[in-house]
This record gives structure tokens, C-alpha cells and sequence, in this order.
């Protein structure tokens, strides 16, 4: 294919206050004709401004200082801004990373879409308005042409996301650069995001830039790799190659730092230390050198030139890692990095008995009394209409009859879709919410229905961690007032003494105690993320509830919060929920896995089993949309996966909820509702009628449903589809 964009020398600046900032330094890249580029790496690492810099859509005060942007054969650079209007939206499509601030909430998404249809195209308002339609229904949102009069606050994630790539791709651009597309969605809608994407590109002849943080999000889509820090290109190769055999330390330490890499969930992730280093500060030497465990003094005197074994697959770097010979396959990293003693790999049984887990035990073993214990939980929200009389027209079932067991000193992961009821279970539990029926036994008390001031009293041994720590911090207020605010409200301990709690605890989770004089927008995402678990530590509570804790964060930065998170643990003896939709992630912090699906409880047992013998169809659906860090793995399970839309809760399907989207369903899922039966490993209960897995036994006790699997008979009935092994 023909080079359809070609970088030169870029040099990008941004003029701050305080000086300026060189966030694009001497980038060199090209993209061939319907080729998808991946370019990865840290926030602040350059990514975003490369991208902004190719169309010059840069924030206040950034503008290019030297290097050429050809494309199509023309130098961008040298444009003026009204030829540049014509290749934006109309050769070049742009979508952002956060569609719901990059979509305007006063102006129908129809008319958003036509908008840029009018602008390129001599055409009138009805069929700029038609053609609206066309691509909102290619890029498979249901129901286009009722969607075209909706406004963007109500839409899911999902659809939000599909609105902005129908607005880069209504005047089919020869490239489409995509900004972190599928960052904080659940890995069902990212991967149906992804397909999309891909698909488009075959069907359009288009090429792609691809931006994340998410090697698994690289590793299936992109052909070749540009790997990115400080500013600059540190290595790029083919995705086969870079994947095979990374030689840049910073590309090593990222696989490293994957928690899919770790041998055993008893290991430390590895964790690159410190941070990307300030852009508006002069970088001498290597500018990873800082952080890297192999530099040496020339690394911190010269910059390392941009070279390689084989111009296919340069890096910069004095001290590459890897195999010079580009014919090894990838191996697991190891269980434990840099120096000290590694640590022996554990099975979960005896990680289970060293850190207490498991609500069930064999043989003459004491049963483990469950600090927390969720028996038949409803939540219903109400649905009402009128501004006045607010009369109930229905009702959403966000949890329907969940019960599970959390023992002390261990973590129980709660996973599933956007919509689920993983929230909503966290909000039941810390008291944010009165559940419609069931009990919520804490520590042997039923918190669920006890007075205001019981309540208050119980809600220091039980804090949330919030999904979006900025959005649950006052701006207006500076850190040291968020942190001491939750003592004033339990009443604990005297000014001085909480001046030196503060102290404590920002020291425990590793930010400076001068951080209370700062305001939250001053703290990176990782940073506010340990203010968020400070302030949940303040009150020494027994139990933490943290909903999506790690969902945004870089896979650098979040090694690092799930490593402190694990040795808080274990210092103090803490109990986690940990609600997540990434089981990748869940799968190493978690001891137990609790599966949700619309409300449901659908599966539930010790993680290792969950995640390598999965009972239920839909959990092994969510397995196989989490994108992994090997190209081999996710190409050819491209088209494995939870597929179709969530049904509503307000009227959720009949029988086994999950039927409208499973492929083994039959006519008696509709019919009957399945009851939990056990499977593999105890404490490992499904609710399903046609499982991936034989059951151990008929009907779990305690429970007054008859067996639907008469025994010998087939799993799976003749119309279903086989399913891949795992």
C-alpha cells in the first residue's frame, strides 16, 4: 500500500505559565493506506498531542514549532487554516476520548452529524439529515432514524461512543484518527467499539490511528506499533514483532506491569517507579532514565539515538532488552521483577488458606464466619412521570434476590455490564441506599434496616471507594479540608491528633503530606485515586467497597494503586468488594468472583475457577471480550463474546434474563428461571440451564427447584451452537 500519511520531525510546543511545555518531540511516523497504527503509552506521554497535532486542533498557546505532516502528498504544517478546515471531518475524522464533553448536550445528535455533511457536501438539510441516518445505522446503532432527535446526555456509553465515530465517518475520511475510543467502557461494548472500527476501515478502505493505554486493545486491532514517552517515538515495530520481542525497557515494563502477566495473585505486580518526567523542564539524556532499572551513566549524559537491529523494528535505547534475533515467541514475564528473592507461584488453595478465603471448607476444617453476608437483596427503583403528581408507572430492577458471603481479609470481585446492579450493590452496602427487601448482615448485625444513627455509627467500619475520585471531591476545597472532614463527622479525635492522622495515612498510601495544601484538580488520575482510598482509611474501617477503582487509570499507574491496595490489606486486615467490569483485573485481586447479570446473580465461586473453568455462558463471555496483551490469543477470538444490547431493567426477559443474548438458549430458559447448582471447586455456583461445565450435583440445598438437567442427557441442546473451550 501507498503511504498515506507521513510525520517528519515533529515538533509540537505548549506555552504555559510557567514556561513551555515540548509535548511533541521530533516525532517521526507514516501510515500506509487502510493500515491501523497503534500508538501507546502513558498519559502525558504525547500520544493525544501527535494526534491533535496531525489535523492542529492544539489547546490554547500549543502550536508547531518545526517538522512536516504530509498527507495525501501535501504538507499540513504549511496550510492555512481555511484549507485545513477542508481535510478536517472531510479527509481526516477525529474521535475524542470523552464523547459526552466532545458532543454539544443542547443540539440533537442528528443535527450534530449533518452538521459536517452540510459543511463538505453540496447538499440540502434533508439529505444531510438522511445521510445522519445511514451512518448512525453503520455504525449499528439501533433504531437510527428515532435516535436523530435525541440528545447525547441520553445515551449510554456505548451509543455516545457510536455517535462520535458516525460523526468522524459521515463524509467517509480516508484516515480515522480514534482518541482512547473505548477508555472506561465496559469490555463488551469496547470490543463491540473495536469490531466496529475494524470493520469500517475493510468496508471504507480507510486508515486507522489507534490511541490507548491498553496493549490488549493493540495487540488484535493494530497492524504496527508506535510506542511513545516524553514526547517521543521510543520504539515501533510491527504489532507480531513488538509483542514477540520488545527491546525498549519502558515497552518490557509495561508488559510487565499487565496483571495478566503475573504468575500468581500472591505476587506484586510490577510497577515502573516514579513518573513521566515534566515536559516544560530540560530533559538531558535518556528521559527514561529515571525510572529505568537498566541505565547507566551514558544514558543520563546522551540521548540514545532512534535505531535498531532492522530498520522494521528501531528503538532508542543504549541497553535494549530482548533477543537481538527477531525469531523468539513471547514468554510470560516472571513472577517477580528486579532484585530480592522472586517469589514461588501459589495455587489458589493454598493462597485461599494463607490469607483465610473461602466461605465453604472440606472435610473436618473450621467454616470461616463471613464478616459480610448479602441474603436475598432486592432493589426496585421507582419509575414515575408528571413534573407535578409524579405518579409510578414502573419499576427498574436493579438487584433481584442476590445473596453471597465475604470473609474476613479477603476480596470478593463484582463483575459485569454498565447496568448490571454492581453499583447498586456497593450503595446497599455502604448505606447510600435502603434495599427493597432482603438483609445485609454486617459483622453479625442486620445494617440493612437499623436507625439514622446506628447507621452513621456503622458507616465508619464500612466506606466506598467512588468510581471517579474527582468527581467525588469538592474543587473547591483543598485536600487537607476533604480528609478531615469524614473525622469531623464521626466526631474523632482532637484538631492536633487529626492533623497527624492526615499525616499517617497520606504517608501510608504514598503521597507527601504537603498534598493537603493542594486543591484535587492539582493531582494526576493515579494520585487522586490515592486521596480517594486515604479518605476511605481515615476512619479505619473493616470493610472497603471500591467501584472501579482502577477502570481509567494506565496499566504503569494501575499496578501501582492494586499493589498498595494489596499491601493495605494485608497490614491492616482489610475486607474488599471490588466491583470491576475487567476480569483480568479481578481475577488478580480478587480471592471469590461474583458474576452480575441485569440484577442477577449468575455466578459466583473462587476466582482462579471462575476464570479458568467458567459455568455460565455469559462469564465466559466477558473472559473472552477482555482484550489480552498477545496478538495470536486476540485475533482468534475476534469474534467470541457477549454480543447485542442489554434488555431493560424495567421490563427484564422472562426466565433466565440473560437468554436474549446467549447462544445455547431454548425454550425453557424462557419458561423457567435457573436455579444455582454447583460446579468444579466448592463454593462454585451457576444459575444455568444449559452451563459450559457438567454440575456437581442437581439443585444447591436449601433451595426449592427441581433439577432441569435430567442426568446423562446432552448439556447442550441440538439447536445451540458449540461454544470454543477456554
Amino acid at each position: 500500500m501507498a503511504t498515506l500519511l507521513d510525520i517528519e520531525d515533529l515538533q509540537t510546543q505548549i506555552t504555559l505559565r510557567h514556561g513551555v511545555a515540548r509535548a511533541v518531540d521530533g516525532v517521526s511516523l507514516h501510515v500506509d493506506e487502510q493500515e491501523i497504527l497503534g500508538i501507546v503509552g502513558e498519559s502525558g506521554c504525547g500520544k493525544t498531542m501527535t494526534a491533535l497535532s496531525i489535523i492542529q486542533l492544539l489547546p490554547s498557546g500549543g502550536h508547531i514549532t518545526s517538522g512536516h505532516v504530509f498527507f495525501d502528498g501535501v504538507d499540513l504544517v504549511r496550510q492555512p487554516e481555511s484549507a485545513l478546515r477542508r481535510v478536517r471531518g472531510n479527509d481526516i475524522g477525529m474521535v475524542f476520548q470523552d464523547p459526552l464533553t466532545s458532543l454539544n448536550p443542547t443540539v440533537r445528535i442528528g443535527d450534530q452529524i449533518a452538521e459536517a455533511v452540510l459543511l463538505h457536501r453540496k447538499v440540502s438539510r434533508q439529505q444531510a439529515r438522511a445521510r445522519a441516518a445511514e451512518v448512525l445505522g453503520l455504525v449499528g446503532m439501533p433504531r437510527p432514524e428515532e435516535r436523530l432527535d435525541t440528545y447525547a446526555h441520553l445515551l449510554s456509553g456505548g451509543m455516545r461512543q457510536r455517535v462520535m465515530i458516525a460523526m468522524a465517518l459521515a463524509c467517509e475520511p480516508k484516515l480515522l484518527i480514534a482518541d482512547e475510543p473505548t477508555t472506561a467502557l465496559d469490555v463488551t461494548i469496547q470490543k463491540q467499539i473495536l469490531e466496529l472500527i475494524d470493520d469500517l476501515r475493510r468496508r471504507l478502505r480507510m486508515a486507522v490511528i489507534l490511541v490507548t493505554h491498553d496493549l490488549g486493545v493493540i495487540a488484535g486491532r493494530a497492524d504496527r506499533v508506535a510506542v511513545m514517552y516524553a514526547g517521543r517515538v521510543v520504539e515501533t515495530a510491527d504489532t507480531r514483532a513488538l509483542f514477540d520481542n520488545p527491546r525498549h525497557p519502558y515497552t518490557e515494563a509495561l508488559f510487565e506491569a499487565l496483571p495478566e502477566r503475573s504468575v500468581s495473585n500472591r505476587d506484586a505486580l510490577y510497577s515502573i517507579p516514579g513518573m513521566p518526567p515534566d515536559l516544560s523542564a530540560p530533559i538531558v539524556g535518556c528521559p527514561f532514565a529515571p525510572r529505568c532499572r537498566y541505565a547507566t551513566e551514558i544514558c543520563r549524559q546522551q540521548e540514545p539515538p532512534l535505531h535498531g537491529d532492522t530498520p522494521a523494528h528501531p528503538y532508542a535505547c543504549f541497553h535494549p532488552v530482548g533477543d537481538p534475533i527477531d525469531t523468539i515467541g513471547w514468554t510470560a514475564a516472571p513472577a517477580h521483577i528486579g532484585p530480592g528473592p522472586a517469589t514461588a507461584g501459589v495455587s489458589i488453595t493454598e493462597y485461599d488458606d494463607v490469607r483465610g478465603g473461602g466461605a465453604e471448607s472440606d472435610g473436618d476444617a473450621t467454616e470461616v464466619r463471613p464478616l459480610l453476608s448479602v441474603q436475598n437483596l432486592v432493589k426496585d427503583f421507582a419509575v414515575t412521570s408528571g413534573a407535578v403528581l409524579q405518579r409510578r408507572t414502573g419499576s427498574v430492577s436493579a438487584v433481584a434476590d442476590v445473596s453471597f458471603d465475604v470473609p474476613a481479609g479477603t476480596t470478593m470481585g463484582l463483575v459485569g455490564e454498565s447496568g448490571c446492579g454492581k453499583t447498586t450493590i456497593g450503595r446497599l452496602v455502604v448505606g447510600l441506599e435502603r434495599p427493597t427487601s432482603g438483609r445485609i448482615v454486617f459483622s453479625g448485625v442486620d445494617i440493612a434496616h437499623v436507625s439514622g444513627r446506628e447507621r452513621r455509627v456503622r458507616s465508619q467500619d464500612i466506606q466506598l471507594i467512588f468510581q471517579d475520585p474527582a468527581a467525588s471531591m469538592d474543587p473547591r476545597m483543598r485536600v487537607g479540608s476533604i480528609l478531615t472532614e469524614p473525622l469531623a463527622i464521626q466526631h474523632l479525635y482532637e484538631r492536633k491528633e487529626r492533623r497527624s492522622a492526615i499525616r499517617r495515612i497520606l504517608d501510608e498510601v504514598g503521597l507527601p503530606s504537603a498534598a493537603v495544601e493542594r486543591y484535587p484538580h492539582e493531582f494526576s488520575g493515579g494520585q487522586r485515586q490515592r486521596l480517594a482510598l486515604a479518605r476511605a482509611l481515615l476512619l479505619e474501617p473493616q470493610l472497603v467497597v471500591a467501584d472501579e477503582p482502577v477502570s481509567a487509570l494506565d496499566v504503569s499507574v494501575q499496578a501501582q494503586v492494586l499493589n498498595m491496595m494489596r499491601d493495605l490489606q494485608d497490614r491492616r486486615g482489610l475486607t474488599y468488594i471490588f466491583i470491576s467490569h475487567d476480569l483480568s483485573v479481578v481475577r488478580y485481586v480478587s480471592d471469590s468472583i461474583a458474576v452480575m447479570y441485569l440484577g442477577k446473580l449468575v455466578e459466583i465461586g473462587p476466582g482462579e475457577d471462575i476464570y479458568r473453568h467458567p459455568a455460565h455462558p455469559y462469564t465466559k463471555g466477558l473472559i473472552d471480550a477482555v482484550p489480552t496483551a498477545d496478538p495470536t490469543t486476540e485475533r482468534s477470538k475476534a469474534k467470541r463474546g457477549v454480543t447485542g444490547e442489554l434488555p431493560s431493567a424495567i421490563n427484564p426477559p422472562s426466565g433466565c434474563r440473560f437468554r436474549t443474548r446467549c447462544p445455547r438458549a431454548q425454550e425453557i430458559c424462557a419458561r423457567i428461571e435457573p436455579p444455582l447448582r454447583r460446579f468444579g471447586a466448592p463454593g462454585h455456583l451457576a444459575a444455568c440451564h444449559f452451563p459450559l461445565e457438567p454440575p456437581v450435583d442437581d439443585v444447591v440445598p436449601g433451595t426449592t427447584d427441581r433439577p432441569l438437567q435430567v442426568p446423562g442427557a446432552p448439556l447442550q441442546g441440538p439447536s445451540s451452537p458449540p461454544l470454543p473451550t477456554l
